[in-house]
């Protein structure tokens, strides 16, 4: 029988080749560390044949020296030798110590390419090393009120009104009693921006009706988008004798892309790219058409 052609590989987010052993290794690795588990195969060129290493031993030495001496801090890492075709595998290890450095720089997988993320991305990262998220971080508002939050505790789960312990136990405050970032996002009036809301004729050039919720409760914005939604995208229909509700978008679709929405206008390492929903938010019935359009700030109901 004849033996299989091995097929050659293919770079991926998780997968890079290394003809010989430089420097330039050392930005994936940074990458590997902050985002994901990943390999460096050296010894394969860039279209995925096996050259080998000629000298494997002082390679590998070489690769280690190289991570030890430029990646603050030092990830996790191993080193694997294929003795039949010369290949050393670099396993780097996703760390808990973020964010990893090459040359005060942190690096992210973009594909096959490995590139420098941005000072947004950057916070991120220090908050996630520190075992922040975003809305656990501290706001710097002092004075906050939850009337809305409030009543929809009270409607919802039957509960009064919010006390200092249940704000800690709903960690809008931390354990010093400052409030956080996601105190602050659900409280009457915040720092943060909003949504704005338009619904257009035959153009966008064109509108209809045109909302603005800025710098308030992350439930009021929820609440006003969908009052908008049903305003003009859900009828009622009265046949025989009975009334029936007529959705010319669906509501799950909406709520589930207003969600989306929502969190993309308010992280602040959202980035500046447009998120669309259109095989979901669309509906042939619907006259002008409805779609989600995601934006670091805005929401648009065309």
């Amino acid at each position: 029988m004849r033996a299989k052609k091995e097929r050659p590989l293919r770079e991926s987010r998780s997968l890079e080749f290394k003809e010989r052993v430089t420097s330039t290794f050392l930005k994936t690795v940074s990458a590997f560390a902050n985002y994901g588990t990943g390999e460096v195969l050296f010894g394969v060129d860039d279209s995925g044949k096996t050259v080998g290493i000629q000298d494997v031993q002082e390679a590998c030495l070489s690769i280690e020296n190289k991570i030890n001496d430029s990646l603050s801090p030092v990830p996790d890492y191993s080193l694997a030798v294929n003795r039949r075709t010369n290949v050393i595998t670099l396993t780097v290890r996703e760390g808990l110590h973020k964010p990893y450095l090459y040359r005060a720089r942190a690096y992210r997988r973009n594909d096959t390419a490995t590139v420098e993320v941005d000072q947004l991305e950057l916070r991120r990262l220090i908050l996630e090393g520190q075992n922040l998220t975003f809305d656990a971080a501290s706001s710097k508002a002092h004075e906050l009120t939850f009337s809305r939050l409030e009543s929809w505790m009270r409607d919802v789960l039957g509960v009064g009104g919010l006390t200092d312990d249940m704000l800690r136990t709903l960690e809008l405050k931390d354990r010093s009693g400052a409030y956080t970032v996601a105190g602050e996002l659900l409280a009457d009036a915040n720092s943060f921006p909003g949504v704005d809301m338009a619904r257009f004729g035959d153009s966008i050039s064109i509108f209809l009706d045109r909302e603005t919720h800025d710098h308030c409760s992350v439930l009021e914005q929820y609440d006003a988008a969908l009052a908008l939604y049903r305003k003009y995208y859900q009828y009622d229909k009265v046949e025989g004798a009975t009334r029936k509700t007529y959705e010319l978008v669906p509501e799950d679709a909406f709520r589930e892309a207003l969600a989306n929405a929502i969190v993309h206008a308010l992280s602040a390492y959202a980035d500046n790219r447009c998120y669309w929903k259109s095989q979901v938010m669309r509906s042939r019935r619907a006259g002008p058409q409805a779609a989600g359009l995601f934006h670091a700030r805005r929401l648009r109901i065309t």
